[in-house]
């Protein structure tokens, strides 16, 4: 593990689809700097293993629910007096060519990726209005760009989330708050399902020629939480290889 350059201490940090893959590694990383980190999940029992596994806390909440959000803002912001860092990660998959899409498939990513990133960036506005401070990271995605066969919903969620990124970034700047997404390109399970022969292709595809590491999407999300990069907002920063190119 390469050292550690940002320093968050006495900051407190909410990750969303936090007990595996990236949304772990942005976890582990903002508590490796300092941060007092609640990982987030609808899972209960894998965000719990995921917290113990870091020494960090764990809650279980489903982002569709408004109530169950603003409920876990309350919680945090109880035990530790306040939120500087939101990084909505959370998001599901229901992949399917669209004239075989149903209307479930279609709400559901939609209220998890977009609703859930809408749900508790507006429930974190008061705390970081009264703190005169706040950082929200989004996660977004390559195919809310270009698009992807069988991803409808999924690309419809996550160019929606660029739009609300850069909405937000206007309306909250005067509060102290900057908003900004990024765009990863990282190993993950939906890659590691990947045939052989296509991975290749795909990784011929990137500049760089490799997926990267959950950590590399991590150290992109710790740079626009900290206090380095607190004159960027409304960006979406592609960490991707330089495939978007």
């Amino acid at each position: 593990m390469p050292n550690l350059t940002y320093d968050f201490a006495g900051r407190t940090a909410i990750v969303t689809g936090a007990a595996r893959g990236l949304g772990l590694e942005f976890a582990r990383l903002f508590h490796r700097s300092g941060a007092k980190v609640f990982l987030v999940d609808v899972d209960a029992d894998e965000v719990a293993r995921a917290a113990d596994e870091l020494g960090a806390d764990g809650a279980a909440c489903d982002v569709t629910s408004t109530e169950a959000v603003e409920a876990l803002v309350d919680r945090v912001t109880t035990a530790a007096g306040r939120l500087d860092i939101i990084v909505n990660n959370a998001g599901i998959l229901r992949d399917r060519r669209l004239w075989k899409l149903s209307d479930e498939e279609w709400a559901e990513v939609l209220d998890v990726h977009l609703g859930g990133t809408f749900r508790l960036t507006r429930a974190a506005v008061p705390v970081f209005r009264e703190q005169r401070y706040g950082r929200v990271i989004n996660v977004t995605s390559y195919t809310g760009l270009r698009g992807n066969v069988g991803q409808a919903n999924y690309g419809a969620a996550k160019a929606g989330i660029i739009g609300f990124t850069k909405t937000a970034a206007k309306e909250l700047a005067s509060f102290g708050v900057t908003v900004n997404a990024i765009s990863p390109n990282a190993e993950t399970r939906m890659i590691d399902a990947i045939p052989g022969e296509k991975r290749q292709e795909l990784e011929a595809a990137i500049p760089l020629g490799r997926f990267a590491a959950p950590r590399e999407m991590a150290a992109a999300a710790a740079f626009l939480a900290s206090e380095e990069a607190g004159y960027i907002t409304g960006v979406v920063l592609p960490v991707d290889g330089g495939i978007s190119i």
